[in-house]
Parts: structure tokens; sequence; C-alpha cells
């Protein structure tokens, strides 16, 4: 059986099989990640015209479950090999399987990353310290987000090797 991801957010666009929404659902500035630490096999940004490793958190959009509310976004196939790419990818997020709130339902199960408790904890910690901030060019391969409420900053990814 075939099974589905569905995409709220930089995922988009990737091999869609159709526009869908969530039910349930609500998108948000709401997990980040510590900019502060090396983790191998993940990223780590620095600012734009500095090259400066800032210590901040860097944030980024997430869905939560939140009665009434929706989230409109695609569902696309993913394979066994895909999923296990994009579960250590996603490492501020925990993979949900949502197939019970997705319309329309597509014809297997449905999976979304979801905010996980430790990314939530580190958004809510750069929040409280003043150093939580959005990258900008994350911002931009998200056109239909939110309104951030939390400063934009020009930074630039890199990828540290595993």
């Amino acid at each position: 059986m075939t099974a589905f991801l569905f995409a709220y957010g930089s995922l988009v666009g990737v091999e869609p099989a159709g526009p869908c929404v969530l039910r349930d659902h609500a998108r948000g500035w709401d997990v980040a990640m510590d900019n502060r630490e090396t983790i191998p096999g993940y990223k780590f940004y620095v600012d734009a015209e500095t090259g400066e490793r800032p210590a901040v958190y860097v944030a980024f959009l997430a869905i939560r479950f939140e009665p009434g509310a929706s989230v409109k976004g695609e569902v696309f196939a993913v394979d066994d090999e895909q999923f296990a790419a994009l579960d250590r990818r996603e490492r501020n997020y925990d993979r949900r399987d949502v197939s019970a709130h997705v319309d329309p339902a597509p014809a297997g199960p449905v999976w979304a990353y979801v905010g996980s408790e430790a990314g939530r904890a580190r958004c809510a910690a750069g929040r409280a310290a003043g150093t939580a901030t959005i990258s900008a060019e994350y911002l931009a391969s998200v056109p239909d987000a939110e309104p951030p409420d939390l400063p934009v900053r020009s930074l630039l990814r890199r990828d540290v090797r595993a």
C-alpha cells in the first residue's frame, strides 16, 4: 500500500499528489533548533554579513493539533527509504499518522511532521531569552507562511557532515 506525506511548509512542491486540507491542526512558528549546538549530519546557520555563527534559536514552521483549525497543504507518495531520509532531516518534528484528518483522503495512510516536544521547548526557550529568530532564506522558501511573530534575520545554512 502506498503511504503519503502531508506537506505544509518547506516540503510543499515535492512531487505533489494533490492539494488537501488537514483538519483540526494549526500551523505556526512553533519549533526551533539551538544554533549553538553542532549535531553531526544536521546544520547550523551563519550571519550572511559577518559569517559568524550567532547564538540564537532558529525557528521553523510546525503544525500542532488544534480542534476546529485547518492547514492547507499537499500530499505526495513516499516510500520507506524516503521516509527514513525525511525522519533524519526533520529533527524538530515527530512523524504522526494524520490519515483521519485529511480531506480529500488519498488511497493510503497519510503522515505529517508535527512539532516535537523538544523542538517546541527550544522555541519557547528562544522566545523567553529573546534570541529566537527566523532565517530569511527559510521564510522565502515558504511564501504562504503565516506572518512571522519573531524577528527575521539574514542567515545562511551550513550543513554538518555526519
